[in-house]
């Protein structure tokens, strides 16, 4: 497990020192919304927020988000490692200050598909991905991303 947490922090270029930070926080209690979208829009909110306790009130112990090359991270506490790296400044190498906005979305059942930029006043210029979050229950159960900080252009 800490080879996997340490393939997907480097995937997504996160402080491990900041990711072993979120051992020491309580998780928060689960909070479900009504449907899909506002599941969607929660996570898009508190990631822009970089609220780590919005962001892991979504996902419930077998939560699993795919990243890049493959990279599976399973499980709350894991999850929790990586947003708690990823909410940190950017001379940190974090994200705060980055915000995330929708682009086209598409929901189909459960799962909602969405292309988004990401703009932020340290890159050169706009980044865009996609993500699909498969949702039940309220929650977020699998989240498919293609964000790749690597794949960043920086403001020098």
């Amino acid at each position: 497990m800490k080879q996997l947490l340490a393939t997907a922090a480097a995937v997504i270029a996160l402080p491990l020192g900041a990711a072993a930070d979120s051992h020491a926080r309580e998780l928060p209690p689960l909070v479900m919304q009504p449907n899909a979208e506002r599941v969607t829009f929660e996570h898009i909110d508190a990631l822009n927020a970089c609220d780590w306790d919005r962001l892991m009130a979504q996902y419930p112990e077998e939560v699993l988000i795919i990243l890049p090359n493959g990279v599976w991270v399973e499980g709350r506490s894991a999850i929790g490692d990586v947003f708690a790296g990823f909410c940190t400044p950017r001379e940190d190498g974090g994200f705060i200050g980055a915000t995330f906005i929708a682009e086209k979305v598409k929901t189909v059942g459960d799962t909602v598909n969405v292309s988004w930029r990401v703009e932020a006043d340290w890159l050169a210029e706009p980044y865009k991905g996609a993500d699909a979050y498969v949702t039940r229950d309220g929650l977020m159960y699998v989240q498919v991303t293609t964000f790749d900080p690597g794949a960043m252009v920086f403001a020098e």
